[in-house]
């Protein structure tokens, strides 16, 4: 039972932590990686999923955030949204390489739906990006057995 709902429990934990919402979806692959009884890259290949899947999320509220922009209750003051905007116009869509960062990465997801980011763009950029840090992650887990 707990070999089936591995790969469902690591798929949730990266959607999850790509969002806004703190969770560690790396520890989860980690101790799945040390049990041995998955094959590598198809618990790369969930994770990866899941945690794009997140990011495009974050594109999603950002899409929509300019709509809202002016109440009272929205949760970023306008200088702020505007400092992230300009740092995102001086860096471009390859900074979205950083995505996978923690901290920094979920909300420039975000700032690149603001910014209008196409879809296609951001999805093969975050994808090489968190990809490449579940390999990175996977390949000193597995040097260590």
């Amino acid at each position: 039972m707990l070999s089936l709902s591995a790969y469902p429990a690591l798929f949730f934990s990266a959607l999850v932590a790509a969002t806004l919402l703190p969770l560690q979806s790396e520890a989860v692959l980690v101790v799945l990686l040390l049990g041995g009884a998955h094959t590598t890259w198809v618990l790369l290949a969930v994770a990866t999923f899941g945690n794009v899947l997140g990011s495009w999320v974050n594109w999603l509220l950002g899409r929509s955030l300019e709509h809202y922009r002016q109440r009272r209750w929205f949760p970023v003051s306008e200088a702020r949204l505007q400092q992230a905007q300009a740092w995102y116009a001086r860096y471009g869509r390859w900074s979205l390489l950083l995505s996978w960062m923690p901290v920094i990465g979920d909300p420039l997801t975000l700032v690149a739906g603001v910014m209008r980011e196409p879809l296609w763009r951001f999805l093969l950029i975050v994808t090489l990006a968190k990809a490449g840090r579940y390999a990175v992650l996977a390949a000193i887990t597995l040097a260590w057995i």
